[in-house]
């Protein structure tokens, strides 16, 4: 959906709250007290009421939108904005477009935009060929002295990066192309480089029946107990970019995307922007079906809680 259809369909704050009420009722609603699915809606309240303990459910309640009292064509504006465009879109960028006093609450609107795509990506495993390896980000804050921090092994100021992308070998290259077409990608913030939390955290994000190429780094031993095939291959530097092309590719991509944008991010909500950047990269085909997308996934439970207590 390009910006003149988003304006012709969506024109007013009414015609966002129908909309997102027909998906409402389109989806089905989840009566938090009994668990019930059989709703009707009462117009004079505007509100569910369960048909059978008569519990009340708001239109917002049990979505991204509760407990938020932004207008519901902000939130729509905001998905708009981080689904039509390859690139991200910061708060404080959004903010002057709205013409919205606060920044605090723009801000935190999109890290939950930002979670539910980190939640929708968490559903699916990547399978097939599988690239990982580690990689560093700057983070916020810098360490005070001013010293060159270590390309390796995560100095100060870095955030570890896990980094894992479907790669299928391709039987007759083009000259100058890859060797290797991509699939999707995930991308996680972990606390170190030991052998368990990475062999724990691709566990949870590839199938189990994937083949995993990596390089020789010995924090990847424990991998071949996970999966079905584990290939470590003896590369460092640029012949290590050659044999897994995509992962540094992407790492690449995400860095040149926060660096121009945000201009630096803190380790806190890194994780965020990855799940954003991955979110859109594994959807680069879907056009504009983006927005539907994630307004829909918009939909499902929501824990309030959920943007400050997330882990890892």
């Amino acid at each position: 959906m390009n910006l003149f259809n988003f304006i012709a369909q969506f024109p007013d704050e009414q015609s966002c709250r129908t909309h997102f009420g027909d998906l409402r009722k389109q989806k089905g609603v989840v009566c938090k007290r009994c668990q019930c699915r059989e709703h009707y809606w009462l117009t004079a309240k505007s509100m569910f009421q369960c048909k059978k303990c008569r519990f009340r459910t708001t239109l917002r309640s049990g979505t991204v939108m509760e407990n938020s009292k932004l207008p519901f064509r902000y939130w729509y504006m905001a998905m708009h904005l981080l689904t039509s465009t390859n690139k991200s879109f910061s708060a404080l960028e959004l903010q002057r477009q709205i013409g919205h006093k606060r920044y605090e609450p723009i801000w935190a609107m999109l890290h939950k935009i930002r979670m539910i795509m980190g939640q929708e990506d968490a559903r699916q495993e990547l399978e097939g060929w599988v690239e990982l390896d580690k990689g560093f980000f700057a983070v916020r804050p810098r360490p005070k002295k001013k010293t060159i921090p270590k390309r390796s092994r995560g100095g100060p100021g870095q955030a570890t990066i896990l980094v894992m992308a479907e790669s299928a070998p391709v039987r007759n290259p083009r000259k100058h192309a890859q060797s290797r077409c991509c699939g999707r990608f995930r991308m996680q913030v972990i606390p170190d480089l030991r052998a368990g939390t990475i062999a724990d955290r691709a566990g949870k994000a590839i199938s189990p029946r994937a083949s995993i190429l990596t390089t020789n780094f010995g924090a990847y031993n424990q991998l071949k107990d996970r999966f079905a095939r584990h290939l470590p291959v003896r590369a460092q530097g640029k012949k290590a970019v050659k044999l897994l092309p995509w992962v540094h590719i992407s790492v690449t991509n995400v860095k040149r995307n926060l660096s121009g944008i945000f201009h630096g991010v803190s380790e806190k909500y890194l994780q965020n922007y990855l799940d954003e950047f991955c979110y859109k990269l594994n959807r680069r085909y879907e056009g504009e079906t983006r927005f539907a997308t994630i307004l829909g996934n918009s939909l499902r439970h929501w824990n309030k809680y959920h943007v400050w207590q997330r882990s890892g």
